[in-house]
């Protein structure tokens, strides 16, 4: 009986890393399509707005029918939703992908996750939480790897607006896991998820209708490395592949996969936005910059692992 229950322990923890694994590589698929939408006349706002509003829209009805006690709230939750449907879906998404539109897809990836780094300091000067060295450790080498990402030896070479947009999404990032680690305790992280994309679309919507949008943008065609498709296939693939597959994926492994793990598959992430936007944009990073990229990701896995506080085992931040 004992070893038909490792069995399948050890069974389900497979399952749960395949699907961790595939939730990263579809959010790091996220970086290039909206690239190649900005490419084709579309603002970062309206890639945003589109992306958001569509992923609602698509998850929540199927969340309501499936599971409609997730989506109760009381009313003293409302800031909760609020905060984290504004910073953690639509303040990440929207600095991110302006960060994309002015500097390489895999340099905005590695700046969103500074996240990990600025949770601990939150955690060490508002908390009062003491840290232990190697979480002191791990933001020093996250900044290391940041200065050599930026190489701020030769001054103004990123864009700076771009580097502030990246480290914007890196705040909204870190104001997520902070508000995420709140809701999960409170609330089913598929209603969180739900709830959040449902603000943050209201928000973004708001801001960049898509139906103010002229209507040929939609058929303009979007290039990713050798392939030509219209605007709006690539802004359902951002939506689905990118946003509500991962998504769904990355919950329901995190039923099985302690957040520990959760937190150095996520690595994976930026490898593969850095990889496809090589492959399909033709941005290739300079060899410091891969070598700061490294630094500060190992940087932010050690922050992660050494902390006093796991990342909430719920929402995963959106990339």
């Amino acid at each position: 009986m004992a070893v038909l229950e490792k069995t399948a322990r050890v069974s389900s923890r497979a399952r749960a890393t395949g699907l961790s694994l595939t939730s990263w590589v579809l959010f790091g698929s996220s970086g290039s399509l909206a690239k190649a939408v900005m490419a084709a006349g579309w603002s970062a706002a309206a890639v945003t707005s589109v992306r958001i509003a569509v992923a609602a829209v698509l998850l929540v009805p199927g969340v309501a029918v499936l599971r409609p006690s997730a989506l109760r709230f009381r009313r003293a939750d409302l800031w909760l939703l609020l905060g984290y449907g504004l910073l953690g879906v639509a303040g990440v998404q929207l600095f991110f992908f302006l960060a994309v539109a002015r500097v390489p897809v895999g340099v905005a990836m590695v700046l969103v996750n500074l996240a990990p780094a600025l949770v601990a300091v939150w955690v060490r000067v508002v908390r009062r939480t003491r840290l232990p060295g190697a979480v002191w450790l791990g933001i020093g080498l996250a900044v290391v790897g940041l200065a050599l990402i930026v190489e701020i030896w030769h001054g103004a070479r990123l864009d700076l607006l771009g580097v502030a947009a990246g480290l914007a999404a890196a705040i909204c990032s870190a104001g997520y896991f902070l508000l995420g680690e709140h809701g999960a305790s409170r609330h089913d992280s598929v209603g969180l998820t739900a709830a959040g994309l449902t603000i943050g679309a209201v928000a973004v919507v708001a801001v960049s209708p898509p139906w103010t949008l002229p209507s040929d943008l939609l058929s303009a065609p979007a290039v990713l490395g050798g392939l030509r498709a219209p605007v709006w296939l690539a802004l359902l693939m951002l939506a689905v592949a990118g946003t509500v597959l991962p998504y769904l994926a990355g919950l329901r492994a995190l039923r099985d996969l302690p957040s520990a793990l959760a937190s150095v598959l996520a690595l994976v992430e930026p490898l593969v936005a850095a990889v496809l936007a090589w492959m399909l944009l033709g941005q290739a990073l300079g060899l410091m910059q891969l070598a700061g990229a490294v630094v500060l990701l190992t940087g932010a896995v050690l922050v992660q692992l050494a902390g006093p506080k796991p990342l909430p085992d719920g929402p995963m931040s959106p990339g």
